[in-house]
């Protein structure tokens, strides 16, 4: 299998930020009524903030009416209308805040469900070549980021584009002379931040992507942490972190840098506006074109203009970061999905168990086969050991019988039936599987052996438990069978969270096993009363054992011996040794 090395896969390039915001919009377009609600409540609280400048406008025009000539009761309605326009503009703008706040929510727990669904599809290949960290990273902290933004961003964007809309037509209503100066401003301002864009995007990308190596390290760090204590190497695991959360930190210093600049470089482009703005217009009045109220007005809009424009600038960072999120989201929602099965695929039911693989010849990555024109037969009700040196391809003939990955060339039959022309469903269906990577979850012991038989009942579950010579640990737990085993089964030891999956397997009525290394976890006192509970679980069943250690194996029906992908031996025990050959020097380097 590919090593740590080749986990990465293949790097896949950013996709078009258009096409990645249309597919925001897309999962927002399933709350289409509440966010149009939110889209009029947003309208009409600029609306409400762009009549303040008017109102204040026309008080101030009252004032300017002369001295002792002071329309007060004006005065004091403009400054009405202008205190309900403001209170009623903040008002629809928390409620459009709290809604797109729970609309972000929601299209983050859509998402979340449509990546776990996503993975549940996946192939194998995926996760053996992409760190489980990163995985993760993208399931929580990027869909975070976009949460994030639709949140807050977004909203500042609705209302800040209203805003900017409705200041530059009222000031254009008010004195288009004075319009001029928004004009050379405004352009500016779009290609500073079009460049800046174009310079920002993929320096959020490259941090996104250091994020999740940074959390697919520390990841599998977390899980060997043990290891790491055994062998000391608690400094250079440090070291190693350190570099990489180096590059973590030097890259989102880079977006971040370069993204605060647009802020106050906006700013003082628009500074530059208000100021030629106060030079026009003190020259208009000195020739009469333009008044005092015409004057105030028009400053106070284009402080409404100007003010989100600086907004939007200091956001945009986020923006893009957030875009750089949703990339990656998009990428894993991307993946190519397990094969479907061929159409008209066959149920396999009443399994009889019989497998044939027939010049079978498979590879991980195109340029490296590893196995090599493999053939095997197994009977049904027989037993299959396959042994051979760490490399061999042992699990790898595994991983091609339960379909994880399918056959480069040749054909692998159960029944004779072609497994590509079966349902992986059924097919995988038709297994038992004991691993040596054990695998419990957080749940009671009898949730965790009858995992794999719904509806199963209590006594089923003892049945089992007492098979796999576990029932008696069971009965010392405070609660029995009730007993809640941690996550990964931190609570109980390697060789009992085995036996729970031993029994699990015996618990799961099929015609065929795989047993890999089963027992590898378990002392010897403890492997042979497992090993007679197992033989007369494989009573009638098609197994297939791999095995190390050869004396489990002495009594199987046939011995694939394997080296290098190669199937160099077969036959019984007694044949095997009797030839003197591979597995006779293997088995003798055990014993000697």
């Amino acid at each position: 299998m590919p090593g740590r090395g080749d986990r990465g896969g293949k790097k896949q390039k950013p996709k078009d930020a258009k096409g990645t915001l249309l597919r925001i919009l897309k999962y927002l377009s399933s709350y289409l009524v509440l966010v149009v609600i939110l889209l009029i409540c947003a309208f009409a609280s600029n609306i409400g903030n762009l009549l303040g400048p008017q109102f204040a406008g026309e008080a101030i025009g009252e004032v300017e009416a002369g001295a002792g000539n002071i329309n007060f009761d004006r005065v004091f309605y403009y400054c009405k209308l202008m205190l309900i326009a403001y209170v009623g503009g903040n008002i629809l703008s928390f409620l459009v805040s709290q809604g797109m706040m729970r609309v972000s929510r929601r299209v983050a727990r859509r998402m979340r469900k449509d990546i776990f669904d996503k993975l549940m599809t996946l192939p194998v290949q995926y996760f053996d070549r992409n760190q489980a960290g990163d995985i993760i990273s993208r399931v929580s902290y990027d869909v975070d980021v976009v949460s994030t933004s639709l949140a807050t961003d977004v909203v500042q964007i609705l209302t800040s584009t209203v805003t900017v809309v409705g200041s530059f037509a009222m000031m254009c209503i008010i004195s288009p002379p004075l319009v001029t100066c928004m004009l050379i401003t405004i352009p500016v301002s779009i290609a500073y931040t079009r460049y800046m864009g174009r310079r920002t995007r993929p320096r959020y990308s490259k941090r996104s992507a250091a994020y999740g190596t940074m959390n697919g390290f520390v990841e599998e760090m977390f899980s060997g942490q043990k290891t790491i204590l055994a062998y000391a190497y608690e400094d250079g695991v440090c070291d190693e972190f350190s570099e990489i959360n180096h590059g973590a930190a030097n890259a989102y210093r880079d977006a971040d840098s370069l993204g605060m600049t647009m802020g106050p470089t906006i700013g003082m482009i628009s500074n530059l506006g208000l100021a030629m703005i106060g030079l026009l217009g003190a020259l208009f009045y000195l020739y009469k074109i333009v008044g005092l109220q015409q004057i105030s007005t028009f400053v106070l809009y284009s402080r409404k203009f100007s003010g989100p424009i600086n907004e939007i600038a200091n956001i945009i960072n986020e923006i893009y970061s957030a875009l750089a999120a949703a990339e990656r989201v998009f990428q894993l929602l991307d993946q190519p999905e397990e094969l479907a099965d061929i159409y008209g695929a066959e149920e396999l039911t009443d399994v009889a168990g019989k497998v044939e693989a027939q010049h079978v010849s498979f590879g991980y990555l195109p340029e490296k086969t590893i196995l090599h024109d493999l053939s095997l037969l197994a009977e049904p009700g027989q037993t299959v050991a396959i042994v051979g040196p760490t490399g061999a391809g042992k699990t790898t003939v595994i991983n091609l019988l339960m379909r994880f990955y399918d056959t480069d060339d040749g054909v692998i039959l159960v029944d004779d039936k072609g497994i590509r022309n079966l349902t992986r469903k059924s097919l995988r269906r038709a297994y038992a599987m004991v691993l040596q990577d054990t695998w419990v979850f957080r749940g009671t012991i009898f949730e965790n052996i009858a995992y794999g038989k719904e509806g199963a009942t209590m006594d089923e579950v003892v049945a089992a438990a007492k098979a796999a010579r576990i029932h008696s640990y069971i009965m010392r737990l405070p609660e029995g069978y009730h007993t809640v085993v941690s996550e990964d089964g931190g609570n109980i030891s390697k060789g009992q969270k085995q036996l729970l999956t031993i029994a699990r397997a015996m618990l799961y009525d099929t015609r065929m096993l795989i047993l890999d290394e089963a027992t590898s976890n378990v002392d010897t006192h403890t492997e042979q009363q497992v090993q007679r509970a197992m033989r007369e679980l494989m009573k009638g069943k098609t197994s297939f054992v791999i095995a190390h250690r050869l004396s489990t194996i002495q009594n199987a029906d046939k011995i694939l011996v394997m080296n290098h992908g190669d199937v160099v031996e077969q036959g019984t025990h007694d044949e095997l040794m009797a030839a003197k050959g591979f597995y006779y020097q293997i088995y003798a380097s055990q014993f000697e």
